[in-house]
């Protein structure tokens, strides 16, 4: 009976082996996990698009600040005689004599007209861009002009006075005339020249017997950068003289 029961009993050797054998493989995977080598932060191909942009952000260049748009003030001119050149004295002021306006962009200069010009072809005030003096606006004016002469004759009688106006027609790919007429009833002559160097807006227009021309010029170069402002003067030259009737224009 006794032989029996050890016969059925669990072998002590069996147990112990069975227990050595799982606390080694225990063992062995505890190992295993500590030998994990540590996951990698990023591919080699994540960190070399992250280099790549890095290396981009360094090499491009800064975004150019936009210019905005200029700032204008209003010129107001006498059109005074070569007689009377320097002022009228006393305390009268520019804007109280005026005989016309135009506006002029912030930063441009004023040219001073000398007494010898404004007698021989009629210059009475010019304006210039200091980064090229070629880009321009100026006026000229006739005294004992009563009326208009014909749109086709106005322009070439101008440039009898003005040389380089007679190179730029002489050279020009187009010249457009048109005619406008402001609320006052005030006709205005507009020629646009296109020239083989340089572009041209003129306006003219009659008043106090007197023809007042409004030029504004630049080089294609400039023309083709600031062709909206350079428009505006032009748009803005009129005269003031609210008593004076309408201009007659000849047919």
């Amino acid at each position: 009976m006794n032989m029996l029961a050890s016969l059925l009993s669990p072998s002590p050797l069996l147990t112990t082996v069975s227990t050595s054998t799982a606390s080694s493989q225990q063992q062995q995977a505890a190992a295993q996990t500590v030998r994990l080598p540590p996951k990698p932060l990023a591919t080699t191909s994540t960190a070399l698009v992250a280099a790549a942009a890095a290396g981009l952000l360094l090499l491009s260049p800064a975004p150019a600040p936009c210019r905005a748009d200029p700032e204008f003030s209003v010129y107001y001119g006498t059109a005074a005689s070569a007689a009377n050149y320097g002022g009228y004295g006393g305390n009268a002021s520019k804007k109280d004599t005026a005989e016309y306006v135009y506006e002029v962009p912030e930063g441009w200069k004023e040219r001073l007209v000398s007494k010898v010009e404004k007698g021989t072809n009629g210059t009475d005030s010019e304006f210039f861009n200091p980064r090229k003096r070629a880009e321009k606006e100026y006026l000229t004016f006739l005294s004992g002009i009563r009326a208009l002469a014909p749109l086709s004759a106005v322009l070439d009688n101008l440039a009898l006075s003005d040389v380089g106006l007679q190179d730029q027609i002489a050279s020009a790919d187009d010249v457009r005339s048109d005619q406008r007429s402001d609320g006052a009833g005030q006709v205005y002559y507009e020629y646009e020249i296109a020239g083989a160097g340089a572009h041209s807006l003129i306006s003219v227009t009659c008043a106090r017997n007197k023809l007042y021309a409004h030029f504004v010029t630049a080089p294609n170069a400039e023309w083709g950068r600031d062709e909206a402002v350079l428009r505006r003067l032009h748009q803005s030259f009129k005269t003031i003289d609210p008593a004076a009737p309408p201009p007659v224009t000849e047919s």
